[in-house]
């Protein structure tokens, strides 16, 4: 399955999970919190890609209350629970592919939180670049996510996944971190950082565009 067509079920997959989304992803606050701790700055302007629901908003907009987010989903179901927030207006939302939305550009910082452990390499290239020209010189790049402690793990799961595409659409097939932080270099980030989380499974990686 290509990637449009895995993001196509995705969509269908979290469309259908909106409602109970913030119950089941409350107990990862402290992954998401992370990224608002290692935002440098007053960033104004902030690109979140897989928003959601906007969790890891609530403490972004507490510590940032001038801040705006354009927020990228996959699902609409998910972008009108966040139109719920009472932070809603300092939001411009975009239903879309992470590939095919445009960007734009001048964003002091790029944030993203267990939205992007469903891409091959290749496709994680395309997308570290398009977020590096997306951000000023001196912006940051922030995921909190899940990686694969291994290569062997990293292979086992896109192994599983060609196997059987169609048996879990929401199948994690995440990229180590040493592959990860090679991506990120090549697309031109430096200052790369990894840092633990309370959940082992996860880390937060930080990067910075060169000035």
């Amino acid at each position: 399955m290509n990637r449009a067509d895995r993001n196509r079920r995705m969509q269908e997959f979290f469309a259908q999970k909106a409602s109970g989304y913030d119950a089941v992803h409350l107990p990862m606050m402290d992954n998401k919190r992370a990224i608002t701790q290692a935002l440098l700055g007053s960033p104004r302007c902030i690109l979140d890609l897989g928003v959601g629901t906007g969790l890891e908003l609530i403490p972004l907009f507490e510590r940032f209350p001038e801040a705006h987010v354009i927020g990228i989903d996959l699902a609409q179901p998910m972008l009108d629970e966040l139109k719920k927030r009472d932070f809603a207006s300092r939001v411009t939302v975009q239903w879309g592919d992470f590939f095919e939305v445009p960007f734009g550009e001048g964003y002091d910082a790029a944030i993203s939180s267990a939205a992007l452990h469903h891409f091959t390499e290749a496709d994680k290239a395309l997308l570290y670049a398009k977020v590096f020209c997306a951000l000023k010189p001196g912006g940051q790049w922030i995921n909190a996510d899940r990686f694969a402690a291994t290569q062997q793990e990293q292979d086992e799961g896109f192994r599983a996944y060609a196997l059987n595409p169609n048996a879990q659409p929401h199948m994690d097939t995440p990229l180590t971190l040493d592959n990860e932080y090679r991506l990120l270099s090549d697309a031109g980030f430096h200052s790369i950082e990894i840092h633990s989380l309370k959940d082992p499974r996860y880390r937060l990686m930080t990067a910075v565009k060169p000035c």
